[in-house]
């Protein structure tokens, strides 16, 4: 391929946000995405997924829903407060027993994947943000 094709082909390279707290999680999750063809910026809570989401160009955000620092519940309220990252796609990733702390937040998330999340399941998920 020719190096101005595989320019083109980098830059249309969609950059996810990933916020994950557990770190065994996160790179389950990191490798996932990348295999898929993602560019992937990861972040240990919401707070530094806040800083990344500012100072990143950044296509998504995927989320855990519980952290310490600021949860992915406070992230979605800052970033759709956010006009630069209002219409970032986000998708929250949630346990059976935070399903009803999430419903609360049901017009800040596009998207809710339960915990345990499925590497087809998130891939297909994000398929369908991005068409």
């Amino acid at each position: 391929m020719p190096a101005g094709e595989l320019n083109a082909a980098a830059s249309m390279q969609k950059c996810i946000l990933l916020v994950e707290d557990d770190r065994s999680v996160r790179r389950y999750l990191e490798v996932t995405l990348q295999r898929a063809g993602y560019e992937v910026i990861t972040a240990e809570d919401g707070l530094a997924g806040m800083k990344c989401a500012l100072t990143s160009r950044v296509d998504a955000v995927i989320t855990d829903a519980v952290m310490p620092q600021m949860s992915g519940h406070e992230l979605a309220r800052f970033l759709r407060s956010n006009p630069k990252l209002s219409k970032l796609p986000i998708v929250l990733l949630t346990g059976q027993e935070n399903r009803s702390a999430a419903a609360s937040t049901e017009n800040l998330i596009d998207v809710f994947l339960d915990k345990p999340v499925k590497a087809e399941e998130l891939k297909s998920c994000l398929a369908g943000l991005f068409n």
